[in-house]
């Protein structure tokens, strides 16, 4: 039986309410003694998790990574998401109450790596990003960091490659993290309380900031790599660039992101979603 373990140092605030989901085989997930744990948040994510989870073993193999576990955790999904990991060759974890936050928390403290990657399920981790994650660890200098973002499928209209290079511009020049891409040391997630469960959007740049101060004070860089996570177009496909606009407009006002159904353009996906290529 797998067990799910805490969080090594984790606040009291993380311990989640997890059903432990059994996958027996030779533990598949997990390779070696881990030192890096991938986490992976998914919502009916059957379509694109079986890519992610075998992109980091793909990514891990590249780069002669053995010590590592592949965490997902199926955040209230209705359709085949977990057994869809699963067959990839991942843990499964549940967190049924469904907010980004509280799921990438809860996955991580189901891990035991003193590293941690968190990867969106409709992204995929690439060998060149891997590598630069973790000679960034490696080197005892950083204590997180993120990578560019990159969206793939058909070419992109002018006002999506806009906002796509002005966030990548954002994330290097403010040094903030993407939620497709985001890795730390486990003791800096640990000891800062993670990813904010107050909020239903805009976790990943609150903890960006409490991890560069929380480094600082170590002696330690929040690192935003070169390389670019690609990840689905899906939301510049299934959004105008006005309903975008105006849910940027909606989150900004006060208290707003604290309110899921103030958050739909992160919770909701009109249309049927396209399979990945």
């Amino acid at each position: 039986m797998v067990r799910v373990g805490g969080a090594v140092g984790a606040s009291k605030k993380l311990a989640p309410l997890l059903s432990d989901e059994v996958c027996t085989g030779g533990n598949p997930w997990q390779i070696g003694a881990v030192q890096t744990s991938f986490l992976v948040p998914a919502y009916n994510e059957e379509h694109f998790v079986g890519r992610a989870v075998e992109s980091v073993h793909r990514a891990a193999a590249a780069c002669d990574l053995t010590a590592y576990e592949v965490v997902v955790c199926d955040n209230g999904s209705t359709d085949a998401t977990a057994a869809v990991a699963r067959a990839a060759g991942a843990r499964v974890v549940r967190e049924p109450h469904r907010q980004i936050a509280r799921s990438r928390n809860a996955a991580a403290t189901a891990s035991s790596g003193s590293w941690l990657v968190w990867l969106d399920a409709d992204a995929m981790l690439t060998a060149e990003v891997l590598g630069a994650t973790l000679s960034a660890l490696d080197s005892g200098r950083v204590c997180g960091g993120g990578a560019r973002v990159e969206l793939e499928g058909a070419p992109l209209d002018r006002a999506a490659r806009c906002a796509v290079g002005g966030w990548n511009w954002i994330a290097a020049t403010f040094r903030l993290a993407a939620g497709s891409y985001f890795f730390s040391l486990r003791g800096g997630w640990a000891e800062t309380g993670g990813f904010n469960e107050a909020v239903y959007a805009g976790e990943e740049i609150g903890f960006s900031r409490t991890l560069k101060r929380w480094g600082r004070r170590r002696g330690l860089h929040f690192r935003v790599l070169e390389h670019a996570v690609p990840s689905s177009a899906r939301k510049v496909q299934q959004f105008t660039l006005g309903q975008t606009l105006r849910q940027l407009a909606v989150c900004a006002w006060p208290g707003n992101l604290g309110r899921r159904d103030r958050c739909a353009f992160w919770y909701e996906r009109p249309g049927d979603l396209p399979a990945p290529p």
